[in-house]
This record gives C-alpha cells, sequence and structure tokens, in this order.
C-alpha cells in the first residue's frame, strides 16, 4: 500500500511534487495516518509554494479530496 498526495493549482490542474514539495513529495507513506501528519505539519508551506489543495491517493485511488490548503475565512 502506497499512499500519497497529489498537489493542485488554482485552476485545479495537477502541480508536479518538485515544485511545491520542498523537502519531501509526500509520497510513499505507509498508513494514511502517516499522509495526514505529513500534510499537517507542510500544509502551509505547500500552499506558499503555489499548491491551492490536495487529493490524497492510496494505491492509486482517490481516497478524498480536493481540500483547499487555504485557512478558513
Amino acid at each position: 500500500m502506497a499512499w500519497i498526495w497529489r498537489y493542485l493549482d488554482e485552476s485545479g490542474a495537477e502541480v508536479p511534487p518538485a515544485e511545491v514539495s520542498g523537502g519531501g513529495d509526500g509520497s510513499g507513506f505507509l498508513t494514511q495516518s502517516d499522509a495526514e501528519s505529513w500534510l499537517g505539519e507542510r500544509w502551509r508551506a505547500l500552499a506558499e509554494a503555489g499548491a491551492d489543495a490536495v487529493v490524497l491517493l492510496e494505491d492509486g485511488r482517490e481516497v478524498y479530496g480536493p481540500m483547499s490548503l487555504h485557512p478558513p475565512d
């Protein structure tokens, strides 16, 4: 099982992980919890780097998303 994040820009187009993720690409997590914890620590930096939303995938299957990386108003 592999849990990964897919990054989307403001228009909903996919953004390559290398463009927004900095030190880690958000892929290869063994559990959903690990993936969500990683995102919880990095969502602000991802948003600042150009990601507008994320989608969580498990073995290529969409689990949820898109989920905004912007704080609520």
